[in-house]
């Protein structure tokens, strides 16, 4: 690592450490009602105890979603390579980063520097867990925070990770804040799902306990990129799994691979194509700052 930018990265940490230092009551003393519910539910779901105390009928009710993420291996290898391809080197920040997975996986790729930074004391204290487990707590930091009001400084992540959280966030303070800490040139990639298939909008109403109130009512649409333009310049729109969601069922049997295979197949041809594009699950695109900015 140069020595320039190893300042410019010990001044960041300085930083993190000042945001660390906050007591979590002040941290939630400052909340509003709406980031309150969001810190809470995100607790819950992230309780690693979660599961040996939950029944099966009560897991089934707030996580049986997760049998349809069997289905997303062409957009979870894009993302992979986005990190591998984009982070070496780089201030890298997982924008609600969860558990920390890939602040972890931006760390292994190589990051000079991670940042995880989630509103869920529980999600975080996961991510720093994890990060000695593997031994990458060198370069990686997990702090409690607001994605509204990062508290970082300006200009100082080159590449940030906004996957499946937007609809947690009012735009109106997450996209002004993202362009104030990126870098100029600097990149986020978004990873959301797509509020416009009628099926899929009839699931996320008969499955009301795994979302908040707000992520019900703020599935992005393309009127939220549009919306984006207005700080950034917007890349590389891609849309993703239709048809191969349809493999789910077979998942625990040995066909499940040639179904996917086949599901990807036709969503790579069936999915360059308005208006079914809008009729995909997950979406991404790429969020640019200005050099001039």
């Amino acid at each position: 690592m140069q020595k320039e930018e190893s300042m410019t990265i010990d001044s960041l940490e300085v930083e993190l450490d000042r945001l660390a230092g906050r007591c979590s009551d002040d941290v939630l003393g400052r909340l509003t009602s709406r980031k309150r519910a969001e810190l809470e539910f995100h607790d819950r779901d992230r309780d690693p105890e979660l599961v040996t105390r939950a029944s099966e009928s009560d897991l089934k009710k707030l996580k049986g979603n997760k049998k349809y993420y069997s289905t997303v291996e062409k957009s979870d290898q894009y993302l992979e390579d986005w990190i591998a391809n984009n982070v070496p080197g780089k201030v890298f920040l997982d924008y609600a980063c969860g558990n920390g997975g890939q602040t972890l996986n931006a760390a292994r790729h190589g990051a000079a520097f991670a940042i995880g930074l989630d509103i869920s004391p529980v999600s975080v204290e996961n991510g720093r867990r994890r990060a000695e487990e593997e031994g990458l707590s060198e370069n990686t930091y997990f702090v409690q925070g607001d994605c509204e009001d990062t508290g970082l400084p300006d200009n100082s992540v080159d590449f940030v990770l906004c996957s499946g959280m937007l609809h947690h966030l009012d735009l109106s303070y997450s996209f002004p804040e993202l362009r104030r800490i990126l870098k100029p040139g600097g990149r986020c990639l978004a990873v959301e799902a797509l509020n416009y298939n009628p099926l899929i909008k009839l699931y996320r109403s008969l499955t009301p306990e795994m979302r908040t109130e707000w992520e019900k009512h703020h599935i992005l649409s393309m009127k939220d990129v549009r919306f984006a333009k207005r700080f950034f310049d917007v890349e590389n729109v891609k849309f993703w799994h239709l048809f191969s969601i349809l493999a789910t069922p077979f998942r625990k049997t040995p066909l499940f691979g040639p179904a996917l295979r086949f599901g990807n197949a036709i969503d790579s041809l069936a999915l360059r194509v308005f208006p079914l594009s809008r009729m995909a699950w997950i979406f991404t695109f790429e969020l640019v700052k200005r050099a001039d900015d």
